[in-house]
């Protein structure tokens, strides 16, 4: 019988081999499984740099430099979790409401299984179709979003579904337990003074850039955990939370962010909560040409999986 090198990582050149995720196994069709790997290769909504559709792409490239082993949770992921790559969902270029579709029906598939879905992006607008999936089966959750900006504008030139508005969308579809959820990381330009109070305005705990500095990465953390509490908790990572000195292929850049170190401590300190599903979007690779930001986005991927590896190990 043939090496099964996600069994024997060391047996294989990490270059050799099907880009699927660390070289997990590929499994298009959804079937019982603890985490499925998903791409939604979307940006038809974004408003300033597309590109992101090659995101998945991008980072499962990158992604067979990672090892399989997670020295801070002291955990491999694939010795605890039954984890596949269930490849990318079909989009439609320009029709955003098809997409949404075949993305909700396609995660809601692989949640019905048991599977925990680990959705790869594309811009931040699949945020809503994944969150209209996993409410389908869980209810309300809890978000805990990592991002330069909140996501939450009513409209963009008189459009309600972009990557600027999924979570103004999920609240109105009753898809977001607010009193539960924080947004985390804010900063940069925007269009009146008082727009950092929107998010706040909806019932969301925001917690600013300069506010995470002031109060420190610990209390952060703290804070978003005992606020989702044990509810069941959606992360989301947007690329540009990090500063662009170190995730440069992105949409919307915003200067002031925080360093991939920082952004791994405070994920890893989310660990023990109640996860039912996490996403890694706007990574850019046109814009990218060192790789740093798909190995961030590929990364913190796998800091999603130790972490939910972490708890049921």
């Amino acid at each position: 019988m043939a090496e099964d090198w996600t069994q024997q990582p060391t047996a294989f050149p990490r270059f050799e081999g099907v880009r699927s995720f660390m070289r997990l196994p590929y499994q298009p069709e959804p079937q019982p499984a603890d985490v499925v790997i998903l791409g939604a290769p979307l940006d038809t909504t974004a408003t300033f740099r597309t590109g992101a559709r090659f995101g998945p792409e991008a980072i499962r490239r990158i992604s067979s430099l990672l090892r399989p082993a997670h020295v801070h949770h002291q955990v491999r992921p694939a010795d605890v979790l039954n984890i596949v790559d269930g490849g990318d969902v079909p989009v439609i270029p320009g029709n955003t409401q098809r997409s949404y579709d075949y993305i909700t029906e396609r995660i809601q598939a692989w949640v019905r299984q048991g599977a925990v879905p680990f959705t790869l992006g594309g811009d931040h607008a699949i945020a809503l179709p994944e969150l209209r999936a996993i409410a389908k089966e869980h209810g309300p959750v809890a978000l805990i979003q990592f991002d330069a900006h909140q996501d939450t504008w009513d409209e963009y030139w008189g459009e309600k579904y972009t990557h600027g508005t999924p979570f103004r969308r999920a609240l109105e579809e009753g898809l977001l337990d607010v009193s539960r959820s924080t947004q985390i990381g804010m900063r940069g330009t925007v269009y009146d003074p008082r727009d950092i109070d929107e998010g706040r305005g909806l019932g969301f705990e925001v917690i600013t850039a300069e506010q995470v500095r002031d109060l420190g990465l610990d209390r952060t953390v703290a804070i978003a955990r005992e606020r989702a509490g044990d509810a069941k908790v959606f992360v989301t990572f947007d690329i540009d939370f990090l500063d662009p000195a170190y995730a440069p292929g992105t949409g919307t850049p915003e200067i002031g962010g925080f360093t991939t170190f920082e952004a791994q401590y405070m994920v890893r300190r989310l660990a023990g909560l109640h996860f039912v599903g996490f996403d890694v979007v706007e990574v850019l690779p046109s814009l990218d040409p060192t790789e740093i930001t798909a190995l961030a986005g590929a990364t913190m991927a796998f800091e999603f999986l130790a972490l939910l590896a972490a708890g049921r190990a």
